[in-house]
């Protein structure tokens, strides 16, 4: 006789759950009147403190357990705004109230000048490659040449992040303040959908951290990812801002009833879920012959 065998095969099925919130963490330097965090590589956290001296500032270095203040010999002021491998980028000024850009190895400070330009200010750093802004004007630095960065039909172009060929950052025009992603050769507008204003700051690989400015006026950061914004409040905070990205952490500053402070964010990793199904149902037929 023919017999008929259904064969149940049990199919598991795995989904990404992302509904899991992220971990904030307030990075204060300690003794400070108030912080913020400007860049990220790796362990390694850089950005500015403040004092009690009037208008006093200083940078900083914080690998998780140590903080090392960087201050320009010098300045009056020093601020750490981007950093890859050994090498970190900011701004100082000099007691006579003239401001520098700024290259620190870990030993040797070198200042930064754009040729003509009355003031240079530098943003990140990405191996050899300095982005950063003069006047209404942004700037590419490899190392030995300047190039001038000016997105097409803006009244001023200020670069914020750079990682590989990829450049981000804010430009104006006549309707306002506009972030930007640059490959080298298309210039690409980011906006925040609904917003009155937004900044890219931060880049790594296709994820993009910045501002924006909703319809009252507030601030909050984001997260892009090329297709989803994602807004980030640090909790009980009355404005939060996002600068910097390496992999998954962000870091930035926010203010609350306490003062301002510094973050840093770590994005939740997608948790497995298994969903199980019947399926891959086979009919067998087999024949058997009576005896």
């Amino acid at each position: 006789m023919k017999k008929l065998i259904l064969t149940c095969v049990v199919m598991a099925f795995f989904v990404m759950d992302y509904t899991q919130a992220g971990t904030w963490t307030t990075i204060d330097m300690p003794g400070s009147s108030g912080t913020g965090v400007s860049g990220i590589d790796g362990s390694y956290i850089i950005g500015g403190y403040g004092d009690t001296t009037p208008c006093g500032g200083h940078g900083f270095l914080y690998d998780g357990s140590t903080w090392t203040t960087l201050d320009m010999p010098g300045a009056s002021m020093t601020g750490a705004n981007g950093i890859d491998g050994g090498n970190i980028v900011g701004f100082y000024r000099e007691p006579s109230g003239i401001g520098h850009s700024f290259l620190y190895n870990g030993s040797v400070w070198t200042t930064l000048d754009m040729p003509g330009a009355s003031v240079t200010w530098a943003n990140d750093i990405d191996g050899s490659n300095i982005v950063g802004y003069i006047s209404n004007h942004g700037f590419l630095y490899d190392g030995t040449t300047w190039t001038t960065l000016d997105m097409p039909g803006a009244s001023g172009t200020n670069p914020h992040g750079i990682d590989g060929s990829n450049i981000v950052g804010i430009y104006g025009d006549d309707s306002g303040d506009h972030g930007f992603i640059y490959n080298g050769s298309t210039w690409t507008t980011l906006d925040m959908p609904g917003a009155l204003r937004t900044a890219a700051c931060g880049i790594d690989g296709s994820n993009i951290v910045g501002l924006y400015v909703d319809a009252s006026y507030k601030t909050h950061g984001f997260l892009y990812n090329g297709s989803t914004w994602t807004t980030l409040d640090m909790p009980g905070a009355s404005w939060t801002e996002a600068f910097g990205i390496d992999a998954s952490n962000i870091v930035g500053g926010y203010e609350d009833a306490s003062g301002s402070h510094g973050f840093i964010y770590t994005i939740p990793e997608p948790t497995m879920v298994l969903l199980l199904g019947l399926g891959g149902i086979s009919l067998i037929l087999r024949k058997r012959s009576r005896v």
